[in-house]
């Protein structure tokens, strides 16, 4: 039986039983196939072994709304096991679609597996990613769009299009030449470029009308640098970020650091011709920099010298702008009521983490570490270990909650915490480069930011009132962040940075939400396709 064959029985098989399990569902179901293979890709002019979704770098989109239950049969043509991670998706009671090899057994080569996602009230602008070994490097990504449903407003008319434009560094070598440079105890070396859906100098194209404007949904899929986004002679007016409906505030650029995403409206109000869209790296020497071309249907010329450029290497204009970004309380979020009605400066916390990123060199390689663990997977998804109660696996407090002080450590580290806590988060950053960090499964508040170290009274310059909630978060050099995050999702979730070469290395945990109920209100059970793997595979 050929794939297309095999993929449209599997698909139909899926339906079928999701129809007979959620009888009474109204929430409509989306169907992809995806075959997943290498294939030659030249983003930066030289030949590379890329990852390719049904022949495409960058993958398809997933376009969906609201509530959608999202089938995705993945079939790993591959010569390696492979999993995706969908960054920003909350999988409500749900970590075992999370995709991260803490949660699920990687789809071995050969053979295919099936995603059952819900985009559960949520809305905005997310995108997937490989998340095993270093499959990042290849490419395997996506846009991920949430629309809201027709009968919740939105604070501004909808748009004449609506784009995504995925950017991100870019290595020369394959992901394999690199994965063995970490292994080895080294680290990369500067990037060789940025590209923009896969493609650099001016490859790619987007088309406007004069007087018209569109939506640009911008996410930041690299591995290491933070970037500068703009459009030359244009108004940026933000609009949403990871889910959130924001003041519409405008920017002539904005800075969006590894693993976050923005979403702008941009009206095309001037002359007809071609204009440059830059991406820069920030906080880099030198500085790399990639263009597309925004192009004017009835345009008199095209782009010609150089593009603008923008910030490099300052840190306050960065913070400032940061700080600027809130969140829209007349708006509605993925229900029908204001985002202000939850009013997050007003609940109690009940517990505070202290997370410390440091760079020990551990049994002479470098690694990357969590107040002073750094993580190393288990021979079986720590969910699973969990679920079927297999001892050594891993142990709950295994990391501390705040920094040790001391060098590093290897550890599979998996922190406790209970269902519905209200945690205070103090990422705090000593280095001299940018951190980012994403914690799968939630979203949190952004109540401060600052340079120096924090303290209790740092508590007196937190934003209480309109702060933006997200899932992924800048934490400038020599300088802290701290978040308000509602433990409302049951599970085993991710906690990582997003520089991909400190999360290979260890700079990531777990933690595991829990509930006593044991009810399918709290987390759903492991699903029927659920894959064995490790010490889970007699179960």
């Amino acid at each position: 039986m050929g794939l297309n064959m095999k993929s449209k029985a599997w698909s139909l098989m899926v339906a079928l039983l999701v129809l007979v399990e959620c009888t009474n569902c109204e929430d409509p179901y989306k169907f992809f196939t995806w075959n997943v293979t290498y294939g030659d890709i030249y983003p930066l002019g030289v030949k590379q072994q890329g990852i390719l979704i049904n022949g495409q770098f960058p993958g398809p989109q997933i376009d969906s709304v609201t509530n959608d239950n999202l089938i995705v049969n993945v079939y790993n043509s591959l010569d390696e096991p492979f999993l995706f991670s969908w960054n920003g998706v909350e999988q409500r009671r749900n970590s075992w679609q999370d995709g991260v090899y803490g949660t699920n057994c990687p789809i071995p080569p050969g053979q295919n597996f099936t995603y059952v996602l819900q985009v559960k009230d949520q809305i905005g602008s997310f995108f997937y990613f490989p998340s095993l070994a270093f499959h990042k490097a290849a490419g395997g990504y996506g846009g991920i769009k949430i629309a809201s449903r027709s009968v919740i407003p939105v604070p501004f008319s909808p748009p004449a299009d609506d784009f995504t434009v995925l950017v991100g560094d870019w290595f020369k070598q394959n992901h394999t030449d690199l994965k063995s440079i970490l292994d080895g105890g080294n680290n990369l070396p500067f990037p060789d470029g940025l590209l923009i859906n896969g493609r650099t100098a001016n490859s790619y194209t987007f088309t406007v009308d004069q007087g018209k404007t569109y939506r640009f949904r911008i996410s930041n899929v690299g591995l290491t640098t933070s970037i500068n986004f703009r459009i030359q002679g244009h108004k940026m007016t933000l609009v949403e970020v990871e889910g959130t409906h924001t003041l519409q505030n405008t920017y002539d650029s904005l800075d969006i650091h590894l693993g976050q995403s923005y979403s702008v409206l941009v009206t095309a109000d001037q002359p007809s011709q071609d204009y440059y869209i830059i991406a820069s790296t920030r906080f880099t020497s030198p500085v790399l920099t990639s263009t597309s071309v925004l192009h004017y249907s009835n345009s008199a010329g095209s782009v010609s010298g150089p593009p603008p450029g923008g910030p490099t290497t300052e840190v306050d204009w960065s913070l400032n702008q940061a700080r600027s970004i809130r969140k829209n309380l007349t708006a509605s979020g993925p229900r029908p009521n204001p985002q202000g009605s939850y009013h997050y400066g007003l609940i109690n916390t009940t517990r505070t983490i202290r997370l410390a990123n440091s760079a020990p060199v551990i049994d002479g390689k470098q690694r990357y570490a969590v107040n002073g663990v750094s993580f190393i997977p288990a021979d079986t998804p720590l969910k699973l270990a969990d679920y079927f109660n297999i001892p050594g696996v891993f142990t709950l407090g295994s990391i501390p909650d705040n920094p040790s002080g001391s060098g590093g450590y290897l550890q599979t580290s998996v922190m406790a915490a209970d269902f519905r806590g209200f945690f205070e988060v103090i990422f705090e950053n000593s280095e001299d480069s940018v951190q980012s960090w994403h914690i799968d499964g939630h979203h949190f508040f952004v109540v401060g930011m600052n340079g120096g170290e924090w303290s209790p009274a740092s508590r007196e310059t937190y934003n209480l009132q309109d702060t933006v909630s997200r899932s992924t978060v800048q934490v400038y050099p020599s300088s802290w962040t701290a978040i308000y995050m509602p433990l409302d999702n049951v599970g085993m979730w991710n906690i990582r940075s997003e520089n991909w070469v400190r999360q290979y290395l260890g700079q990531q945990f777990y933690l595991r939400v829990y509930s006593p109920a044991n009810s399918w209100r709290d987390e759903y059970p492991i699903p029927s396709n659920a894959l064995r793997c490790g010490q889970a595979v007699a179960h």
